[in-house]
């Protein structure tokens, strides 16, 4: 198994908007010359996807600097990374929160923050952000349905926003929530899940420099769609980890509860590290569909931790990882 280790990774081999946009045109040609079922597989099957071009939008974010901890996988386009999600406030479909979320107004924004800690309050989101140099972080994302994309986040890492609160001795985990407010997100009018949304971490996991506060993609702030303005990404676990528009962040002594955990705890687990030994229920993690990959080579092996085994794998020393999935 091939494992790049970040170390190996220089921020010359990160690469800038410019290549971005001419990576995408050689994608839009290569498209075309395959023609229409090309551009099906292209767009993951997302209708809304194949009858847009989208460019990138929103405020650009100043003074990003690159991340040594980027992969040096070519990430997938914008059309694909805002079109093709999974957001279950705004809707079960692929597509639905590109469609249903442009009129959600994420500011003003505020956070929350208690527990085992020492600093709790309520923070705005200029005070969380303003004081933090803004990472690009170039990170494959893997889905627990066996798809997954290669994304240029923009964001935090998350232990330095979680040391400005004095988290105690006690704070053995950190849980989040996200917004509540069916008039915002229409999601949420259907029970689908036990609204708001809840996930957590171990306090090793949240502080671990892998881990992010992302606040952008592609340069730019937040798409709504994204899980504007303020989400979690854990790149060594599932896509459901990674929490959208948090509003609150509580430091806690026992597990919390977490939304995919109270509602099907057989087939998601607290801990959620991508692990190709171990199946869902109703399907095989052993490989996984590349959205944006085309007709060929859309299929390929599920690394242990999505990619990033060198980093976190000591996190889980003595765990037994098929109990605790």
């Amino acid at each position: 198994m091939l494992i790049k280790r970040t170390s190996d990774i220089l921020p010359s081999e990160i690469t800038d908007e410019s290549v971005y946009l001419k990576r995408r045109e050689l994608l839009k040609m290569a498209g075309k010359m395959a023609g229409i079922a090309a551009a099906a597989s292209f767009s993951g099957g997302n209708a809304f996807a194949q009858q847009t071009s989208m460019e990138a939008t929103g405020a650009r974010l100043q003074g990003v600097t690159p991340s040594k901890f980027s992969t040096d996988q070519a990430p997938n386009s914008w059309t694909d990374i805002t079109t093709y999600n999974n957001y279950y406030e705004f809707g079960t479909a692929k597509d639905d929160p590109a469609r249903k979320a442009q009129d959600f107004k994420p500011r003003p924004w505020s956070v929350a923050v208690s527990g085992e800690c020492d600093k709790p309050g309520d923070y705005n989101y200029e005070d969380l952000v303003s004081p933090h140099t803004l990472e690009e972080r170039i990170y494959r994302l893997r889905c627990v349905e066996a798809w997954s994309m290669v994304i240029p986040w923009v964001g935090i890492p998350l232990g330095d926003v979680l040391k400005r609160f004095a988290p105690n001795s006690d704070a053995k985990y950190v849980g989040f929530r996200t917004l509540d407010d069916p008039s915002r997100m229409p999601g949420q009018r259907r029970r689908v899940l036990d609204w708001p949304y809840q996930e957590g971490l171990t306090i090793a996991e949240a502080m671990h420099p892998l881990t992010i506060l992302a606040v952008g993609l592609y340069g730019r702030e937040l798409p709504n769609q994204n899980g504007a303005p303020l989400r979690l990404i854990v790149p060594w676990k599932y896509g459901f980890k990674s929490i959208k528009a948090i509003t609150d962040i509580k430091f806690t002594q026992r597990r919390p509860k977490t939304s995919w955990g109270e509602s099907a705890p057989s087939e998601y687990g607290f801990y959620a590290n991508v692990n190709p030994q171990v199946d869902h229920p109703r399907w095989s993690q052993a490989r996984e569909r590349v959205i944006g990959a085309g007709l060929f080579g859309s299929k390929k092996e599920t690394l242990m931790f999505n990619g990033y085994a060198d980093q976190v794998a000591s996190l889980y020393t003595g765990l037994d990882l098929s109990r605790n999935f």
